[in-house]
């Protein structure tokens, strides 16, 4: 039997799918699957989430020892780095514990783009070796390609402003750029560079993409000459809702009229400054739009919550920030949740009409599989990247515009909310994203391109089985 070993790195939009690619190697292709989850925290999101995801009785889900780096950094150390340094940090538990795997002998190592760390493990006991992209196949080819483009380009990209020319893809709009391109040179740049010249040794490249969602990027890497034989598409992954969470916000769902409700939430670490907050609050409020937000104290920082504990700890200052009398203005039409929500649950209610999130690809996938149009608001990451596609390629979403200051005023609020929920422009997107629905669900059914995908990689292993 084939022994997958998988890493999740810290962050849900890294673990959920990652869950989900081993479930369905597990009932679908017959693999024996571990899961290692780093986290900082096992009480909170992460632990929440495992305890909620359905089938996991298979698999063999095994929680780091809960890493603090917090110590060992400065104080503006990136989100990247933070991740790196706790992933590894994770190493030595990480090594000990696969050689104590026997039965049977794991045979192959996936990772996320954090967890390339760990691939020395892999080679020293001849595993085989894969990185998982839990975003987007557009952002993967930007970083499969960056070892092979020309440094010129890089740098007229970051100083010019021009759009960075990605082979056999659309380019990458300096205003939707990842910081990482910003500095060529710099020590953020080199560590992507560094990661990128890592992934393409790699004996195969997942992404949690399908190909007709993303038929340019997925073709573009797919025909690489050194790397297309390795790419394989296999999304969308995402968590499946089986079973009904009991959570105050669901039940007033269920009061709502259908396709009523817009849900406002930020990812599971993302955060607003103060000012940003109350625009977001009179926004909704002069929307007249239902709502339901996830609100998080606010935070100057645009992934200020990553490592944070979301308990209830922190619900009293998180409904701190909203402003004064809000709550009582809005209570017969709103719903407020202080730092986190059952996501999948809400996007799959029927009261759910509509989606401001901060285009995290997990965000993304599982809006698309509940046909919940969107507001695209994004935050950091490859946010921008995503933000671009779903409003001007897929045409699922309308894009929040930066304005001066770099807040967003409420009446811009209201009226994307507004677009989104009462207009003709929504009853567009609605029916757009229903077609993109019903093709992710053929690509993931037995005749379909992410199936194959999966099961081609299956057949890689068969030399392997055949050692002696």
């Amino acid at each position: 039997m084939v022994h997958a070993v998988l890493v999740a790195s810290p962050g849900i939009g890294h673990l959920i799918p990652m869950v989900e690619l081993g479930k369905r190697l597990l009932t679908h292709h017959g693999f024996h699957v571990t899961i290692f989850v780093v986290t900082t925290d096992p009480s909170t999101t992460t632990s929440q989430l495992l305890h909620q995801t359905s089938n996991l009785n298979s698999l063999n889900i095994v929680l780091v020892p809960p890493l603090d780096v917090s110590h060992k950094l400065p104080p503006n150390t990136s989100l990247e780095a933070r991740i790196g340094l706790t992933m590894i940090l994770s190493l030595p538990f990480l090594r000990s514990k696969i050689l104590s795997i026997t039965h049977p002998p794991p045979s192959s190592l996936i990772v996320d783009i954090f967890g390339l760390a760990a691939l020395p493990i892999a080679r020293d006991l001849r595993m085989l070796t894969y990185v998982f992209f839990t975003t987007s196949a557009w952002f993967s080819a930007v970083t499969l390609f960056l070892p092979f483009m020309d440094r010129k380009m890089i740098d007229n990209h970051a100083q010019s402003h021009e759009p960075l020319f990605v082979p056999g893809c659309d380019p990458v709009r300096f205003q939707d750029t990842l910081e990482s391109l910003l500095s060529p040179g710099g020590d953020m740049f080199e560590g992507y560079l560094k990661a990128a010249r890592e992934i393409v040794t790699v004996d195969g490249i997942l992404m949690n993409t399908w190909r007709d969602l993303e038929p340019v990027a997925t073709r573009a890497v797919r025909e690489h000459g050194s790397l297309g034989q390795f790419v394989y598409p296999v999304g969308p992954l995402v968590r499946t809702v089986e079973k009904k969470a009991e959570h105050a916000v669901l039940r007033w769902l269920d009061r709502q009229p259908r396709e009523s409700v817009i849900y406002v939430s930020f990812g599971s670490g993302g955060t607003m400054s103060e000012g940003q907050m109350r625009e977001v609050a009179l926004g909704l409020e002069l929307s007249q739009q239902r709502f339901v937000w996830v609100v998080r104290p606010p935070n100057d920082g645009a992934s200020g919550w990553f490592f944070e504990v979301a308990s209830g700890d922190g619900d009293d200052v998180a409904l701190s920030g909203l402003p004064e009398g809000f709550a009582k203005r809005t209570e017969s039409v709103g719903f407020v949740v202080p730092m986190w929500a059952p996501q999948a649950e809400i996007l799959g209610h029927p009261a759910t009409g509509g989606f401001v999130t901060h285009c995290g690809w997990n965000s993304v996938l599982e809006s698309v599989m509940n046909e919940v149009p969107m507001v695209a608001w994004p935050l950091y990451a490859e946010q921008k990247m995503n933000a671009f596609m779903l409003s001007e390629k897929l045409r699922v979403a309308v894009r929040v515009a930066e304005e001066d200051g770099g807040v967003v005023r409420r009446e811009q609020v209201a009226e994307v909310v507004r677009r989104v929920m009462v207009g003709e422009d929504g009853l567009g997107m609605r029916n757009k994203v229903k077609e993109l629905k019903v093709s992710a669900e053929k690509a993931l059914s037995v005749s379909g391109s992410s199936h194959a995908s999966l099961s081609q990689i299956t057949h890689n292993f068969q030399p392997l089985l055949q050692t002696p």
